[in-house]
């Protein structure tokens, strides 16, 4: 099929899906996931497709990691469409109500966008994760994966078009573009009258490709120059094991922590405390002169260097990170919201003032006190998973999960009233 093609049957399926109950939405997502389960082994197989062309090509074993599907991750997948059933569908909510002076009900109702398109990269759990939110939430979704998880893709899509089938819905709700070319991805971006919103998740790169290149309105998210600052009321301790949490638990994702900011007062014992930690786990160290100073032979020469203005704004996801001492709290929010990317930022203090503070002026879809960056996630947030963590502030910001992915419209009852 070519994109107009792919356009026109999402466009159609998008109809029949809206008009879906709760109840048969359900049984379609229930179906999914046991097919998933069902079929894992063939699932993986083309994964493993994937992972060994990736390896001949020299991918980078954080990209290989986002990329590796295994019998607990494809259960997980299948578990994560299994709690959107769980979910209340938000389709059909009223979010007010009110009754005019002649008498006219004016209702704000919540309804389906209609067709999401998805670019993503090597992320195949990316592929259920999108279908089950963008389905749930009454819509049909046509995804555009990178070329070194397109086996991992065409297969999870095959299957779970085959669940759809089964239940009697139109497959078309989940279509997949299967050519990986850039010239496709960009026709794909201008497919206006088809996609009403196109959300890429995947790299700075690109992120930035489809937000300059798009004609179809754009939801920015994703990547993530996240920040923990250590005040200097800090329970060193405490932030250790949040810095610790927030680099090292996973470090390839765009909630991990890139950026180390130390209240200058407590510097000189604070630093080498959570430098230490984090050499314990081989993190690279790219400082500003004076925490350079302040580590200079106290960490390995190996995992020391001296950092640039360019590390300052860099998404590094992997075992890098980025140190700067800063005078004070005032200094620290404006370090951040010169070089982040409007993600997730902490402070750890026991100073209310300042936490307060850094919660009113730090401009971020989320911004926490004493506790670790790693949070930012639909899952972790009662949402049942999410859609992307949207960085900019129109029309959603933070985890998108099911409301995220609905519109609105008036609906006017009336009983025979005209305009004077």
């Amino acid at each position: 099929m070519n994109l107009i093609e792919i356009g026109e049957k999402a466009k159609i399926a998008s109809r029949e899906v809206a008009k879906l109950t709760t109840e048969e939405k359900n049984a379609v997502l229930r179906a999914c996931a046991d097919a998933l389960l069902a079929n894992k082994d063939s699932i993986i197989a083309a994964n493993d497709r994937d992972i060994t062309r990736g390896r001949e090509k020299g991918m980078p074993e954080n990209l290989q990691d986002r990329l590796m599907l295994s019998d607990d991750r494809i259960k997980g997948m299948a578990e994560g469409i299994l709690e959107m059933i769980e979910l209340a569908d938000p389709v059909g909510e009223v979010l007010s109500e009110t009754k005019r002076p002649n008498g006219i009900i004016i209702e704000k109702k919540r309804v389906p966008i209609g067709v999401v398109g998805i670019i993503y990269e090597a992320r195949p759990n990316v592929t259920s994760d999108a279908f089950g939110l963008c389905f749930k939430a009454g819509n049909a979704v046509v995804l555009k994966g990178g070329s070194d998880a397109i086996e991992s893709n065409i297969a999870i899509v095959s299957i779970m078009r085959n669940a759809i089938k089964e239940c009697g819905v139109n497959p078309d709700a989940l279509l997949l573009i299967e050519d990986t070319s850039r010239e496709t991805a960009r026709d794909f971006m201008k497919l206006n009258g088809y996609i009403d919103v196109l959300i890429p998740r995947g790299s700075a790169g690109l992120i930035k490709t489809v937000v300059e290149n798009s004609t179809v309105p754009v939801i920015e998210t994703g990547s993530g120059n996240c920040h923990v600052y250590v005040d200097k009321s800090a329970d060193i301790e405490m932030a250790k094991s949040i810095l610790v949490n927030a680099k090292t638990q996973r470090n390839s994702v765009c909630n991990a922590c890139e950026s180390l900011l130390v209240n200058k007062e407590i510097s000189e014992a604070a630093l080498p405390i959570l430098a230490a930690a984090l050499a314990e786990h081989n993190v690279e160290l790219r400082c500003d002169e004076k925490a350079y100073e302040i580590l200079e032979g106290k960490v390995s020469e190996n995992l020391l260097l001296h950092g640039t203005e360019e590390d300052w704004g860099t998404e590094f996801l992997g075992s890098i990170i980025s140190i700067n001492i800063v005078e004070n709290v005032d200094a620290a929010i404006s370090h951040i919201n010169k070089y982040n990317t409007g993600h997730s930022e902490t402070i750890v203090t026991s100073d209310e003032k300042n936490a307060e503070k850094f919660l009113n002026e730090v401009d971020a879809a989320c911004v926490y006190v004493n506790a670790s960056t790693r949070f930012t996630d639909g899952f972790e947030f009662g949402f049942g998973g999410e859609i992307g963590i949207s960085t900019q502030k129109l029309h959603a910001r933070g985890p998108m999960g099911l409301p995220e992915l609905t519109s609105y419209k008036y609906v006017i009852r009336g009983t025979g009233q005209t305009r004077k």
